[in-house]
């Protein structure tokens, strides 16, 4: 795959803010890189491999996600155009995947590898800061995920979700951009916990739902909810 095609779309990364595309063109005439597809549901990094690259996201996205002793799915996080993984790993002194990543849609991934990262930090102080900026950033925002998923019920993660999207949207409906088992993996539990949930709000009143929205119909739930 050429470089070439992709020059817009990492010129638009923020490690590379403060290159021009001519400048961007030389870095790459290395082989110090790669560029892969990966297709929907296809495994970009497995736990406990070795991070031996820095990831950008040309096109598509990917989940990080755990799986626990139940077979429990938590993601994470996820990934779109344009962001970065690894940054956290590359350099440490326990560089291994601490959880698998999947592609969840047709991906494309640029694999730059250590030795050109070192490079581009040694030679640009633009890039060494933005990549700083970059492994402070993901590491509180991980882990302030992690804290908040494993402190909250079921029902508050339901309420957080909603006071959030309602915020968005400015309505009541909720239109879901996700399937009841990719809402049940983003809060790391099974989707019948979910699904019974559900229907006990919907008893108490408290929302109702379909295939497609949720809709609020007790209001006090968002505005306890301080968000």
């Amino acid at each position: 795959m050429d470089i070439r095609d992709y020059i817009e779309a990492i010129a638009n990364v923020e490690l590379f803010r403060g290159f021009t595309r001519e400048e961007l063109i030389g870095v790459f005439k290395t082989n110090e890189y790669h560029i892969r597809e990966y297709g929907r549901d296809e495994v970009v990094h497995f736990q406990n491999e070795v991070c031996n690259a820095l990831d950008i996201i040309l096109v598509g996205k990917v989940s990080v996600q755990k799986i626990d002793e139940n077979g429990n799915i938590l993601t994470i996080t996820a990934f779109s155009s344009g962001d970065i993984m690894g940054a956290n790993l590359l350099f440490s002194s326990r560089n291994c995947y601490p959880m698998n990543a999947i592609a969840k849609c047709d991906t494309v991934i640029l694999h730059i590898h250590r030795e050109l990262i070192l490079k581009l930090c040694q030679n640009n102080i633009g890039f060494l800061t933005e990549l700083i900026g970059v492994i402070s950033d993901k590491t509180v925002t991980l882990t302030d995920k992690i804290n908040s998923i494993s402190l909250k019920t079921i029902r508050k993660c339901i309420i957080d979700f909603l006071a959030y999207e309602y915020h968005i949207q400015k309505s009541r409906v909720i239109k879901l951009g996700m399937t009841k088992k990719e809402m049940a993996e983003r809060f790391g539990i099974q989707r019948p916990s979910l699904s019974r949930e559900l229907n006990k709000m919907r008893r108490d009143g408290l929302l109702e739902y379909d295939a497609k929205t949720i809709t609020i119909k007790d209001m006090s739930i968002v505005r306890r909810s301080g968000m």
